[in-house]
């Protein structure tokens, strides 16, 4: 599919079908798209856990006030990050580059970051917004739907997965076939109150 048809015909879908299976080889696919993402200084904070488990997604569903495309989807994505990614040995993220670099890249990394608890969660939530973006135009690209969501009990959800400590939670994203199609659109806000050229 073409980039841009993906993105115009991406839309939140709320209802599937609930008997759709999502095979392995699928979400091996859609979750090494999802590892190409960009993140500030190479760090890859981001951290995915997916399930297709219908008992944990239908406790899911109940900490997402009973939304029931979590439990109909084939699979439910909850996109965290590692608030601490960057602090950890951060020369692993450049053992490709030559020493030089890497050791050069490795002591920015540490220096922007550390002692920063507020940059450490901005980055972990922009890195989290960007593989979504990968995750949900991926996935209209392999034929599925996708909505994403933040209308959830983050503590609950958290307690579900057995999140780890220095980890967030920053959106959930559910995967599927549609059983309906997505509402029209309600209406893009006009162009010249969106956009502004080297000024505002």
């Amino acid at each position: 599919m073409n980039t841009f048809d993906a993105i115009e015909q991406r839309r939140s879908v709320k209802y599937y079908n609930a008997a759709h299976d999502m095979p392995d080889a699928d979400v091996k696919k859609l979750m090494d798209a999802a590892l190409l993402t960009p993140t500030s200084f190479n760090i890859q904070n981001y951290r995915f856990l997916i399930t297709r488990d219908k008992n944990i997604q239908g406790k899911i569903k109940e900490a997402s006030w009973d939304q029931a495309h979590v439990l109909d989807g084939s699979a439910v994505i909850l996109l965290c990050a590692n608030l601490k990614a960057p602090l950890e040995d951060p020369m692993k993220y450049w053992k490709l580059s030559p020493k030089a670099v890497a050791e050069m890249l490795s002591n920015t990394t540490l220096k922007f970051y550390d002692g920063n608890d507020q940059l450490q969660r901005d980055e972990a939530l922009r890195s989290v917004g960007m593989a979504a973006q990968t995750i949900m135009l991926a996935a209209k690209d392999m034929g599925y739907d996708t909505c994403p969501m933040i209308g959830f009990d983050a503590k609950k959800v958290a307690e579900i997965i057995k999140l780890p400590k220095d980890h967030i939670i920053g959106m959930m994203i559910v995967v599927g076939k549609a059983d309906q199609p997505a509402r029209e659109r309600s209406g893009p806000m006009p162009y010249e109150e969106m956009v502004f050229e080297d000024s505002f």
